[in-house]
């Protein structure tokens, strides 16, 4: 596992990425992307500060998008489960989950469903600032973009998938985005060592659910589809961190199924301010 970090003005975005794919970050590229394909094109910019990689968490706080949930539903529970549909040959499921009233499908690569959910992660994961508030949220919008972009362009389809939730029903031709999760193939050696028999496990991070649609069941829907995703997949093991003195978003990831199996060592954390975090782990049953 190889981290980076880039220091944007008030902002620390924390990259990380598994060394399965070793990704070599573009010199840099505007924040304004150019979207032609579905594996999109970089326009390339002379200003270094841009330089991104492959975002796993991008927070002005630090691996936000990994260790946090806003949702806080308290959520887990049966439901119809994946419908088994797909759209076409390359694992592009219809809906992996639908209960409660919300199903959860992969992401369209499309420009506008793109920007929804970077706004979606956005709006979760920003600290206010009291002046030029707007500005500053309008470049951590721009960096979670990017850091989508870069995974998109930078994964293979059955190692990386960005799940989006939205109603079962609606009234509108274009159904709203509500909730969204990352979904990416790891092995890190030390989570492995807490997993029997794995050498990869599926890593689930940046689950962020609109305001007025939290405490509704999307979180728990959500964290659902990345359950039936690993067993499409084929992995053993879910894995995810959430803060040590998050108690609602660890009593979420408990009543899904997880368990905590280590947290971080003090001395990485009290002294230097860091808020400690804890690994918990879901076993999959594949068959």
């Amino acid at each position: 596992m190889a981290m980076a970090f880039l220091h944007h003005n008030s902002f620390t975005i924390s990259m990380e990425f598994p060394a399965s794919l070793s990704p070599s970050p573009p010199a840099s590229f505007n924040l304004f992307l150019s979207i032609k394909t579905p594996r999109f094109l970089f326009v390339k910019k002379v200003n270094k500060s841009q330089q991104l990689c492959h975002c796993n968490s991008v927070s002005s706080s630090g691996q936000k998008l990994q260790e946090s949930v806003v949702d806080d539903d308290g959520g887990g529970g049966g439901g119809d489960g994946w419908d088994g549909k797909y759209d076409d040959g390359k694992g592009q499921f219809s809906n992996l989950v639908k209960e409660h009233g919300w199903q959860v499908r992969r992401m369209v690569e499309e420009d506008n469903e793109m920007r929804s959910v970077a706004n979606i992660q956005a709006e979760a994961f920003y600290e206010p600032l009291i002046i030029f508030n707007d500005v500053f949220f309008n470049f951590f919008e721009a960096e979670v973009l990017a850091g989508l972009l870069y995974r998109l362009r930078n994964s293979p389809p059955d190692r990386y998938a960005c799940l989006v939730a939205e109603a079962t029903t609606s009234d509108t031709e274009v159904k709203q985005l509500v909730g969204v999760v990352d979904a990416t193939v790891f092995r890190d050696a030390s989570v492995l060592e807490h997993l029997s028999g794995a050498d990869e496990y599926l890593y689930v991070s940046g689950i962020a659910v609109l305001p007025n649609f939290r405490r509704k069941k999307v979180a728990s829907v959500l964290l659902k589809s990345c359950e039936m995703l690993a067993r499409f997949w084929g992995y053993k093991y879910l894995v995810l961190r959430a803060y040590e003195d998050d108690l609602g978003a660890r009593t979420l990831y408990a009543n899904a199924g997880y368990k905590i199996v280590s947290s971080d060592p003090v001395w990485t954390t009290s002294w230097i301010g860091r808020r400690r975090r804890v690994l918990m782990i879901k076993q999959c049953y594949l068959t």
